[in-house]
Formats: structure tokens, sequence, C-alpha cells
């Protein structure tokens, strides 16, 4: 399940007129139905858009790239233009679970209000959107959409009429209140590479989903990704050697396990010193450094053992 965002290149106007966003939002629908994507929620702004998919096949940068080219040659071949519409690939952020997605579609369908295009009272008048749908009724609404997630988390709404009417009620509520929707997330909804748990953001690392991995290390959210790849290194170290938080602040800087361990972090995990320093409690860089050295020179001779132990036994 994820997050989709992108924007018109320079942040370009490009669903301008409400012919603009028609013509996106009819591509939408085909590519959802094309790639077998459920839609949760969308909505179509001037120079961007928002996306809440889920995709059943695993085909998001496939069914993406077939959506905003194709787009792309109808909007130039129509307006006799030519060149790049959007700000490059997409940014997509994978979402934990289906209370996530629920929150995700509320925050989407309150994008208008946010850009003060639209009051939450007259929410509804925003056409381009997964919202207008919802109030319309079932009647000839688009298979691939899908409103279960939203409803379920304001208490299990139907889709009918009360609970339709009761949903937008609770928008209502929820744009005047700032702490739930910090609570919700709302503020990181379309910043990072995941919304979800700790555990979560680092099993999509580890558990072999190398078109994640590879995208996230690479963008620019990188930095927290490796970061947690790292605090993940370092437990499985502590766990095999059987040390604690306790022994890092027991044990002096330039303790031979923590040369060992700094090493293996440094060699295996690509690790900063400055994080590896600050982790371990061995002062600054430079003084971590000269005990690397030591290692090199075969001085800390049990810090090599340490090493070999890691080396050995941890997959990298």
């Amino acid at each position: 399940m994820y997050h989709v965002i992108n924007r018109g290149n320079y942040r370009s106007w490009i669903f301008n007129d409400d012919g603009g966003k028609a013509a996106f939002e009819k591509c939408l629908f085909e590519a959802c139905e094309g790639f077998g994507w459920i839609l949760h929620g969308y909505c179509i702004m001037g120079n961007h858009f928002h996306l809440a998919l889920e995709t059943p096949n695993g085909n998001l940068s496939k069914g993406m790239g077939w959506l905003q080219s194709t787009f792309a040659m109808r909007f130039n071949s129509y307006r006799k233009e030519h060149g790049s519409l959007f700000q490059g690939r997409f940014k997509s952020i994978v979402v934990e679970d289906w209370e996530g997605l629920g929150w995700l579609c509320h925050y989407i369908h309150l994008n208008p209000v946010r850009a003060g295009i639209v009051s939450v009272d007259n929410l509804e008048s925003y056409e381009r959107s997964s919202y207008a749908w919802l109030l319309r009724g079932k009647k000839g609404r688009p298979q691939c959409l899908s409103f279960g997630a939203m409803l379920d988390v304001c208490g299990h709404l139907k889709d009918g009429p009360v609970g339709r009417r009761k949903y937008g009620e609770y928008l209502a509520w929820l744009v005047e209140d700032e702490p739930r929707q910090k609570e919700m997330r709302f503020d990181r909804m379309s910043r990072g590479w995941a919304l979800g748990s700790k555990d979560f953001k680092v099993a999509l690392l580890e558990d072999g989903k190398k078109e994640v991995a590879r995208r996230v290390l690479d963008g620019d959210a990188g930095d927290e990704a490796r970061e947690l790849l790292w605090e993940r290194m370092l437990e499985n170290c502590l766990s095999l050697l059987g040390r604690s938080a306790l022994d890092i602040q027991r044990d002096a800087k330039s303790a031979e396990w923590k040369i060992g361990v700094c090493a293996y972090l440094r060699q295996d995990g690509g690790c900063r010193m400055g994080w590896i320093c600050e982790k371990l409690r061995m002062g600054v860089a430079a003084g971590a450094s000269r005990c690397m050295k030591r290692l090199r020179t075969g001085e800390a001779k049990e810090a090599a053992k340490v090493l070999k132990l890691l080396k050995s036994k941890i997959k990298s």
C-alpha cells in the first residue's frame, strides 16, 4: 500500500483547468483497471496529485510509468506541446497497515481545504477527488475505488447515505482538531519513505524487497533508512556478544570489544564513524580512529577476535 505523489515539472500547473484534471482522472482509472490496482483515495490538485494505492500484483513502478507517460502523451498531443510534464519519476511512501491507509485517505481528502481552495463545509464541490465519488453513491462508481479503509477507521461506517454523511461530519471535525491530525501523522504523510513503525521500516529493508530498499537508500529518505539498518546491525552485534546498553555506558571508550564492533560496523555496514562513536560511547571520531589503528597494527588482539566472530556469525 502506498501514498503516491508527483508534481508538474518545475511545479507547473498541469492540472490548471478541470479538463486537465478530468483527463488525468480518466487515465488513472484506466491504469487501475489495467494493472489491478485498488484505489482507496485520490485528489488531483492544480500542480500535483495524491494517490492512496494498493497494488496486489506488486507492479507500482510499471503502472505509474504507464500512467504518467500515457497522460503526458495525450496532454502534449492535445495542447500541441512537448517535453516532460512531471517532476521526475514519482514519490511513493509505503503504508504499514489498514489504519494508516485510512488516515492517509483523510489527509488526501482534506488537501483542497488545506490549500484554501474550498472550505470543509463545501468540500463536496471539489469534484476531482475520491471524496466526490463517495458522496455520489455507488451507481456509476469506478470498480477500482474502495472506501473500506477510511470508513472503517471512523467507527466502521457503512458505505450508505448515513455513513457518507457521518464521514463528512468527521472530516469537518478533524480539520479543526490539530492534535488528532498529529496523532494521525498528517505532518509526515508526504515526507520520508514509509508510514509506520520502526520495526515495519526495518522489515521492509531486510525482507528482500530490493526495489524498495534501493529506491529509499538512493533517495531523500536515505539517511533515516540507513540508520535503521545500522541500529539493527548494532543490536545483532550486542546480542551475539552478550552485551547490553549497560556495558556500553560502563566500559571504557577504548574497550576492545567496542573496537571490534566499531570495525565491523564500519567495514560491513558502512556506518559513519560519528554515529558509531555516539552509539558505543567511544568519544570523538578521532579517538575511535586511533583505536582502529591499534586493530590494524595487531595491537588490539581481543578486538580482532571480536571482529572475526561478528563477520562469521552475522549474515550481511
